[in-house]
């Protein structure tokens, strides 16, 4: 049997942090999650249920489940996957390992209180969306350990106490050797863990990816259907060929993350639908229900991660001395407190596509 090196932390149990904690405590780890309090009360009364696109089914009983309170909900508040942007101390838990799931706009504030409660050089693992959130984690916290990751596959809310993962992909992480001793565990759980040398590359071909995540939210679409309409994908082709015109000026080689390369993503997004069908038939295989996490923040009137997002690209194209228009249209869009529903045909004339 499996050993786990000690405790996990999940410091935002949400879509994310309900999974990957909830697979790694079936697989024999001593996990804490920490939530916001609607998300722990399903949890205290449903326990917590996991499910995904090859009908494996995983359920914790509610008295299995080890929960620390959150403070109130909070519309269009700084939240994260599953905690808002005020979390509560931990004290009383010694973690070998802390999942931090928060959302970008709460990355700061909780990893600083995060830093009050834990013993310096605690390995704290980002698995969050962006790139930037290691650095303002460790920023915020200089004596623990942050360790930049990346989640490969979509998690999305299927009723309440049960979570989906809806579509394949990779755990990665910065090689560290804190995460030695846990491959072990991440693999007894179903989902090893890939260490790279230099986690720049795999973030950025995450990123790429998740700027179809405000598309899909502007949408209202499934994912599946979402991407079987070219309008919607010639948008999303837009705002990546954007960022890899930003990479290029700044020599940054994004990793391949899809069944095309990301130079040829751009392309393999305009062709006809019958198409790209066929070629992007591997990335196809996406639960019918499968949603973006962005789609569900502007459903539920909470603030999005666009910043974390298109505001990268933004950032990074400007430094360059280059404008990302479309990704600025976005960011835009998607900040503000009720963004709507578009469909392709409108988005591609707001954007003059």
């Amino acid at each position: 049997m499996i050993r786990p090196p000690g405790p996990a932390l999940v410091m935002g149990a949400g879509a994310i942090g309900c999974w990957v904690g909830g697979r790694l405590q079936a697989a024999g780890a001593e996990v804490h999650f920490v939530g916001r309090p609607a998300v722990l009360e399903e949890l205290r009364v449903l326990g917590l249920t996991l499910t995904d696109l090859d009908g494996r089914r995983t359920h914790l009983a509610p008295a299995e489940l080890r929960l620390h309170a959150e403070v109130p909900d909070a519309p269009r508040a700084a939240a994260s996957d599953g905690g808002s942007g005020n979390v509560p101390g931990v004290a009383g838990v010694a973690p070998a390992l802390v999942l931090l799931c928060v959302k970008s706009g709460s990355t700061a504030e909780a990893a600083a209180l995060l830093a009050l409660h834990l013993p310096p050089g605690t390995p704290v693992l980002s698995l969050q969306n962006g790139v930037a959130n290691p650095a303002v984690a460790a920023a915020a916290a200089p004596g623990l350990a942050v360790i930049a990751g990346m989640v490969g596959f979509n998690v999305v809310r299927a009723s309440p106490g049960h979570w989906h993962r809806g579509t394949w992909g990779e755990l990665a992480a910065q090689a560290h050797p804190a995460l030695q001793a846990w491959l072990p565990t991440f693999a007894a759980a179903g989902m090893p863990l890939a260490l790279h040398a230099d986690m720049k590359p795999v973030q950025w071909g995450k990123l790429l990816l998740n700027l179809n995540n405000p598309v899909n939210a502007l949408s209202g679409l499934p994912l599946k259907r979402q991407l079987l309409d070219r309008d919607l994908r010639v948008v999303m082709a837009a705002l990546i060929g954007e960022a890899l015109a930003a990479l290029k000026a700044h020599g940054i080689e994004p990793a391949q993350l899809a069944t095309l390369p990301p130079r040829w993503m751009p392309f393999g997004l305009r062709l006809p639908t019958w198409l790209f069908k066929l070629a992007a038939r591997t990335s196809l295989r996406i639960d019918d229900a499968a949603r973006t996490s962005m789609a569900d923040d502007v459903a539920r009137g909470r603030a999005t991660e666009i910043d974390a997002l298109c505001g990268e690209v933004v950032r990074l194209a400007r430094s360059a001395g280059q404008r990302a228009r479309c990704n600025e249209w976005m960011q835009e869009r998607l900040s503000r407190p009720d963004p709507g529903r578009m469909t392709g045909r409108e988005m591609r004339a707001a954007l003059g596509l």
